[in-house]
């Protein structure tokens, strides 16, 4: 991550949402505006849970069984690129050819671990949590920043955004 700019700077614009703020320099951008001066900053963080759902043994297994078998089977295709299954007749290699068992193998441990894990893991909770969410970091405000000796041209070049 590049440093932010270590110049003096001003608030040329404030937006409610990151995606207005984006906007913003890119139209700067566009305007041929050295954008290397250019910083977005959030305001007034906070850490937004989103809750998705009930959690119960049921989704508890089902979770840990999926992810356990996404796991697996990501390791065993990995594997199976440097394992290929080889047939050998009589001491000699006959065929080589991609290892669907050791594919599968994978799978098939990746999600009993997987939902083993996952309800020894909702048991530990006690029922202290017993639903699912998404996290996520929002600011309240957006300002775009412009260091000061080009704060003016940016602010200039802006209006023609909104107009």
């Amino acid at each position: 991550m590049a440093p932010v700019s270590k110049n003096p700077q001003r608030i040329v614009g404030s937006f409610p949402d990151y995606a207005a703020a984006q906007k913003a320099v890119d139209y700067l951008s566009d305007e041929k505006f050295p954008v290397e001066h250019v910083t977005i900053v959030g305001r007034g963080m906070q850490f937004v849970e989103q809750v998705t759902g009930r959690l119960n043994w049921g989704r508890a297994f089902l979770n840990g069984l999926s992810s356990g078998a996404m796991t697996g089977l990501f390791i065993g295709l990995l594997l199976a690129l440097f394992f290929p299954a080889i047939e050998v007749e009589n001491g000699a290699v006959v065929r080589e050819g991609f290892n669907w068992p050791l594919i599968l193998w994978s799978l098939a441990i990746g999600a009993v671990f997987g939902s083993a894990f996952a309800l020894i893991g909702y048991a530990m909770t006690g029922g202290k949590r017993d639903f699912t969410s998404v996290g996520a970091m929002r600011a309240e405000t957006y300002d775009v920043l412009v260091d000061a000796d080009h704060a003016d041209e940016a602010e200039r070049v802006l209006t023609g955004l909104t107009a």
